[in-house]
């Protein structure tokens, strides 16, 4: 999508002004942030835990950024946090931090961090079968 492509360019440009390498993992090469002389590499590869376990591996980066790619790589993060490979690798997470991205991800459990602020949330639940979905509606 265009706000990554253009959130994620904006990010390498940030990091390399404080003079930081860049290395960029992206399944497609037809964005802004492949460009050549953008990132200092740039890995064509599936956004998967076990892809960039070799990147990381390869690279050996001090920090990553979740928060440029989408839903694909917020759930790649939460993975390779899961896994232990960021704790193995010694790789500090930059931005968002692990904690926060699976509390926004849950709905039941975005809405209970809201409540413990008093903020209110719109009524909400899940299913996964037609008669909850059905009985959810006729609650709410």
């Amino acid at each position: 999508a265009g706000e990554f492509d253009y959130s994620g360019s904006q990010a390498i440009k940030a990091l390399k002004e404080e003079g930081m390498q860049t290395v960029l993992i992206k399944p497609q090469c037809s964005t802004v942030q492949t460009s050549k002389g953008l990132a200092d590499r740039v890995y064509f590869l599936p956004i998967t835990t076990q892809y960039v376990k070799q990147v990381i591996e390869s690279e050996r980066p001090d920090g990553i950024l979740l928060s440029f790619g989408g839903q694909t790589a917020l759930n790649c993060g939460v993975e390779l946090f899961r896994e232990g490979i960021l704790d193995t690798y010694n790789v500090t997470v930059l931005g968002t931090p692990i904690p926060s991205i699976i509390a926004t991800e849950d709905r039941k459990e975005f809405a209970l961090k809201l409540a413990e602020i008093d903020e209110k949330v719109a009524p909400s639940d899940t299913a996964t079968v037609l008669k909850d979905v059905l009985d959810i509606g006729n609650r709410l």
